[in-house]
């Protein structure tokens, strides 16, 4: 080893991989080792009491986990169906948008310029029960005589949640759907409309199969996205009322930090993670399914 030096490209990535680590890495170990233990926040010493596979035990047992984790999913199914369809009808207008098309791209973006902390402030303000504009709009058209309190009741809470989500991601969709569209050649479509397909079997048969794997980047993306899903619940409700609106990393952090079980919380985490790697995967196989379809097609 005399005279031995590290290689030149190591040392320069010498500094990044140093505060990988400890950013990173060293976070992650000693997460999952607090996952085995009976680590509480007001108990500093029980970081050291290991107990096994108890914590994760005790969450496949938990209730409260599972309906977290149920309105998840159907936060996640309900988002990403409404949120590609959008996306996809933005897109199709702006794509056959015959001059400022540009500038239409850059308006479609503005909503994925605002952090989750504003629009949960946002979307707060708008539904409030009696400064909201919903309630304020509803009653000046005659729709509603009395103000609906939409953060109040479980299910409209989860309703006015639903819209923040939709509203602030939309535009992903919409933008990478729009970039299969513009890198899409025009031959084949031509080719449909002199055989006499109509717009609809236009779509189906030759848009739609072209466009499919960009929709599914797009649904890996905001599927992780709301996965973990946070700031928004965290403004809008914190979980209420009475827990309706609890999603997983809600009730990830009142573990942690309200009820200062930090083990428990970590292990709850760590199958979080588990479950977003399986819709990871999932879309994951959708889109090399698309791509060979293409490949096989076009």
């Amino acid at each position: 080893m005399k005279g031995w030096r590290p290689p030149a490209p190591f040392i320069l990535l010498l500094p990044a991989i140093v505060v990988l680590a400890a950013v990173v890495i060293v976070p992650l170990v000693l997460s999952l080792y607090s996952s085995f233990t009976a680590f509480r926040l007001t108990q500093p010493a029980s970081l050291y009491t290991l107990i096994g596979f108890r914590n994760y035990q005790r969450i496949l047992t938990d209730i409260e986990f599972w309906a977290a984790f149920g309105r998840t999913v159907l936060l996640l199914t309900i988002a990403l169906n409404l949120e590609m369809l959008l996306g996809l009808g933005l897109a199709m207008l702006v794509e056959k948008a015959t001059s400022g098309q540009r500038l239409l791209r850059t308006i479609m973006m503005f909503p994925m310029m605002f952090s989750p902390i504003l629009v949960g402030f946002q979307f707060k303000f708008m539904f409030n029960d009696n400064i909201g504009l919903v309630n304020n709009t509803l009653q000046s058209l005659g729709l509603s005589s009395q103000a609906i309190p939409w953060l109040i009741d479980g299910t409209l809470a989860f309703i006015a949640i639903l819209v923040a989500e939709i509203w602030s991601s939309t535009s992903v969709f919409a933008i990478l759907i729009l970039a299969g569209l513009l890198a899409m050649p025009k031959e084949p479509i031509e080719a449909a409309r002199v055989d006499g397909c109509t717009p609809w079997q236009t779509f189906r048969y030759v848009t739609w199969p072209f466009i499919m794997p960009f929709a599914y980047i797009a649904m890996t993306i905001r599927s992780l996205d709301v996965a973990r899903a946070y700031d928004i619940v965290k403004i809008m409700t914190d979980g209420g009322p009475a827990k309706r609106t609890e999603l997983l990393w809600t009730l990830i952090s009142r573990t942690a930090y309200a009820d200062a079980r930090m083990g428990v919380a970590n292990a709850m985490a760590y199958v979080a993670i588990l479950l977003s790697i399986v819709f990871t995967a999932y879309f994951f196989r959708k889109l090399s399914a698309a791509r060979t379809q293409i490949a096989a097609e076009w």
